[in-house]
């Protein structure tokens, strides 16, 4: 189980009204006021004030290797902790270089508080040096964002930031700070609650849920044969985990965890058939394909859920919960839309649903569905073939070995490709908040800030940061944050010299031409080296028998990172797999499985052969 988020904040008496004080100690102590203990960040000159008041600070800073890691870190802390992330950084190519985590963030729904330094008020629109309308470009990436035009604006910036990141559904916010705003004197003054709430009239988030429709939800939920629970998550976000697990019980409904929802709902429950989608396993797939009623929770009906959006699960009627009300009818119109948190909502259905059944409503029967959904577990369970001797490591085998020699309570986190699905196939995860990634923007290169963001929120933890060797370039400077920040994670670098995912799809569609994806096979680079230059140790790994070593030689390690380099398969596919644009019953199995694939198909119409009129 997830540590519980606590808040921190100060206490406003220690700063009473009316100190005179610059709007870079405003800010410092504003944050200090919200809570933060750490912050992410790259200095540089408009945002430089703000860093002199960072050395007299409860705030850690870390100081990153590019302005993209501190969001990425950010966001890993976020994940994981369930407070906002916070980074900071300076002007132009700074901001700029933050808005690939600030998408990140906002298609994921993590908590997170950028701060810009910006260019002096009297240059702004002037093509001053670093200057860029941040404001402007990170307007379709962000939950809100602001310019501040003067000291005594940035308490209620900050405050504002703060709570809309972090209510509702959660997401990034932005406050640019033009660098005369930081030097310029202000009187101290700590906005209060009511304050905040009277500043944002047109926001106010609905939690609690239409009370008609949890009670057609309970309803529904107890009268359909072939239900699925498909938990997205947004369970998470709710700390909705444990009311998931009661529901399910309650009704005996098997569960779907999408890749953002991985631990929300333990893959070691009975109930739980795993993660469905384009690299789900054919269960979790199926089961969804063939239902007849989806209980939509904190999930958003993505692309790589559904496949072809008019193919998808067509006998299901849908109960769709989501806090974020522009999410209901966007892919797929619901038959029971309620806005509203998922944890509160959950826990309302699961009471109607017992006064239900202590009035006397008698649930349908499932056990035809339940066979059906046994019997495709049975037959059509994740495989993969292992390397014959002397060959490459297959992939599966090295996250497998890594799971099963994993400490207890273990936070993965992975970058975007091959590794990301193999993981979350292959690691069995029966806790919420100990797996990060990048889900909807797919971002390459996350795996590392993120990983360091995640260890700095949870110290005590093993972190393991798996990664390609293509994500492992665009990001691996930051070993060097996790060297000299004394955050040691460990990173499993799953080396197949090549872009895998992106050499998968042109084998698959586009007749082998390979264009652009073979990275290099002639040690360039050395990884081993390139870890060590970086303060961390460097283990190379090229054969199954090496590979258990390795690990627990890795977890032993606790006073510096490491980076394993697992030499992999470069021919292994991800599978099963629906293409892109395809209906989930056209799902390709592995291989040894393509035989039986019929076994997936909807069950045919019985034919009447009874002639009319009685000839």
């Amino acid at each position: 189980m997830a540590d519980t988020a606590t808040s921190s904040r100060a206490d406003a008496s220690t700063h009473p009204d009316g100190e005179r004080i610059t709007g870079a100690q405003a800010l410092i102590r504003s944050l200090e006021m919200e809570g933060v203990e750490i912050m992410f960040g790259y200095p540089g000159g408009c945002i430089l004030p703000a860093y002199d008041p960072l050395l007299d600070s409860s705030i850690r800073h870390v100081l990153v290797r590019h302005e993209q890691g501190a969001g990425h870190a950010a966001e890993g802390y976020a994940h994981v902790s369930g407070k906002p992330g916070v980074a900071m950084v300076t002007s132009g190519p700074a901001a700029t270089n933050l808005v690939t985590p600030l998408m990140d963030a906002y298609m994921d729904s993590i908590p997170m508080v950028a701060i810009t330094g910006q260019v002096p008020t009297a240059a702004i629109g002037s093509d001053a040096f670093q200057e860029c309308d941040t404001v402007g470009i990170t307007r379709s990436c962000t939950k809100h964002n602001e310019l501040v035009m003067s000291a005594d604006e940035i308490p209620m910036a900050v405050r504002q930031a703060f709570h809309i990141a972090t209510t509702g559904r959660p997401g990034p916010t932005l406050i640019d700070v033009p660098k005369d705003a930081l030097t310029n004197e202000m009187d101290w003054h700590w906005p209060s609650d009511e304050d905040v709430l009277a500043s944002l009239p047109g926001y106010r988030p609905n939690i609690k849920g239409h009370p008609k429709m949890i009670k057609q939800a309970a309803a529904m939920i107890l009268e359909s044969e072939r239900p699925i629970i498909y938990a997205g998550g947004g369970i998470l976000k709710a700390r909705a985990a444990e009311a998931l697990r009661e529901l399910a019980e309650l009704v005996d409904a098997h569960v779907v965890t999408t890749l953002m929802a991985r631990g929300a709902f333990p893959d070691d429950h009975p109930l739980c058939l795993g993660m469905p989608g384009m690299h789900g396993n054919a269960t979790a797939i199926t089961s969804m394909q063939q239902s007849d009623l989806l209980v939509a929770l904190g999930s958003r009906f993505d692309d790589r859920i559904t496949g072809k959006v008019d193919g998808f699960a067509p006998e299901a009627k849908i109960i769709h919960v989501d806090i974020d009300p522009a999410e209901q009818g966007k892919v797929r119109r619901p038959d029971v839309p309620i806005v509203g948190d998922a944890n509160y909502v959950i826990v309302e259905i699961v009471r109607e649903i017992k006064e239900l059944l202590a009035a006397g409503t008698v649930q349908a029967d499932t056990s035809a569905w339940k066979s059906r959904i046994s019997g495709w577990r049975e037959q059509f369970p994740m495989t993969y073939v292992m390397s014959e001797p002397g060959a490459a490591l297959k992939p599966q085998y090295c996250i497998e070995q890594l799971n099963a020699h994993a400490p207890e309570g273990t936070i993965v986190t992975s970058g975007v490709g091959q590794h990301q699905m193999f993981t979350s196939q292959y690691w069995k995860f029966n806790d919420p908040y100990t797996w990060v990634n990048s889900g909807g923007l797919g971002t390459m290169g996350f795996s590392i800030p993120a990983a360091i963001g995640a260890k700095a929120a949870m110290p005590d933890r093993t972190v393991w940061a798996i990664d390609g060797d293509g994500c492992f370039q665009m990001t691996a400077t930051e070993m060097i944050t996790a060297t000299l920040e004394k955050l040691p994670i460990k990173v499993a670098l799953l080396n197949n010299s090549f872009l895998g995912m992106v050499r998968q799809w042109q084998e698959m569609f586009y007749d082998e031409r390979y264009s652009s994806v073979f990275l290099d096979s002639a040690k360039v680079p050395d990884f081993v080296m390139m870890a060590e230059s970086m303060g961390c140790v460097g283990i190379l790994v090229e054969s199954p028998e090496e590979v258990g070593p390795a690990i627990e030689k890795a977890n032993s390690i606790n006073d510096r990172p490491v980076v394993v380099e697992f030499r992999t398969d470069a021919t292994e596919g991800v599978f099963p797999m629906v293409p892109a644009g395809a209906s989930n019953t056209d799902l390709i199995l592995h291989a040894s499985q393509r035989d039986e694939a019929d076994r997936l198909k909807p069950a045919p119409e019985p034919v009447d052969t009874k002639l009319k009129d009685g000839h």
